[in-house]
């Protein structure tokens, strides 16, 4: 079979199409022919950052990428009972760690994944997996009904979902986003919108009782300005905190965390379960076939896509 090998740490030129030995289930897990693979930040990180692979998948080059994938079971492991051949499933696989959807063929275990709702494409289910599951395990347990959230970058991958999750949990959403961004924003539910090239949102909002930062330094720093007292943060980017911002976050009675996703099933059927109810719609900006890999690791490299950048087989 076809796979896609990140043959050694750096630019998109070491991505190069190969054939590789088509894997095998194990008892646990499913054969999975894949349609359509989700390109999120940490493919293009991973990809250029040996550290970043190391502490990711916990290998070294080369290696198969990529940790978002949609297609059909086309065979299962002795010990698998959710899943039969001819099934449509989505899903992260096994995150953090060795993904290995960059391929025509993965397997995935039984509790990573969950069937395709009805009607809906490969590519809006790839797009749905992890910045949906990091959405969706930042705000589940954070937010309350009435919450006041302020959901930085609410136009991009994990944005966009976290402002439908935020909107369905009963909270009240404020997010930033470039102008041109305003309408698809609020479109997606966002009930007042920040232009983050013209306003300084820690001069617009106040008593936060909680704020989701996609991008830690200034942000970061200025959004403990504004959670009230006893409120809270989760700033995906990084582990590690500054002293000032920890020191201005204990000043001010603000929690300040990380969270890095996690392959859940569970959590995967929640998010089918909103796909099929129409709580929550993906949103895919720019699609590319498997042998333009390289341009869709470009694309989002860019900064400037909206919504998901989703890759066909």
């Amino acid at each position: 079979m076809k796979a896609i090998l990140l043959e050694r740490v750096g630019g998109v030129e070491n991505l190069a199409i190969r054939n590789v030995e088509r894997p095998m289930a194990k008892e646990n897990e499913v054969l999975i022919e894949v349609k359509a693979i989700s390109i999120n930040p940490v493919d293009y990180k991973v990809r250029a950052n040996k550290d970043v692979l190391q502490k990711i998948s916990g290998g070294q080059a080369p290696i198969i990428l990529g940790w978002d994938v949609a297609g059909n079971v086309v065979a299962t492991g002795i010990h698998v009972s959710q899943y039969q051949v001819g099934d449509q499933v989505f899903g992260m696989l096994n995150f953090p760690g060795r993904g290995n959807a960059y391929a025509q063929m993965v397997t995935a275990a039984e509790d990573h994944i969950a069937k395709i709702p009805e009607d809906l494409s490969f590519e809006d289910a790839a797009a749905t997996t992890l910045a949906a599951l990091t959405a969706l395990q930042v705000l589940q347990d954070k937010v309350q009904k009435d919450d006041r959230v302020l959901i930085h970058g609410g136009s991009g991958g994990v944005g966009h979902f976290a402002i439908q999750i935020a909107k369905w949990l009963g909270a009240y959403v404020i997010t930033t986003s470039s102008a041109k961004n305003r309408d698809f924003v609020m479109a997606l539910g966002a009930d007042e919108h920040i232009d983050y090239r013209t306003q300084a949102f820690e001069d617009v909002v106040t008593d936060m009782d909680f704020i989701f930062d996609m991008f830690s330094g200034d942000i970061l720093l200025n959004s403990v300005k504004v959670v009230r007292a006893g409120g809270s943060i989760v700033s995906i980017p990084t582990p590690e905190f500054s002293d000032e911002v920890m020191n201005l976050a204990k000043e001010r009675n603000v929690h300040v965390s990380n969270l890095l996703v996690q392959s859940n099933g569970d959590d995967m059927k929640t998010l089918k379960n909103l796909l099929e109810s129409g709580t929550i719609k993906p949103h895919v900006s720019k699609t590319f076939p498997f042998d333009r890999m390289a341009e869709a690791h470009q694309q989002l490299e860019s900064g400037r896509t909206v919504g998901k950048v989703v890759v066909t087989l």
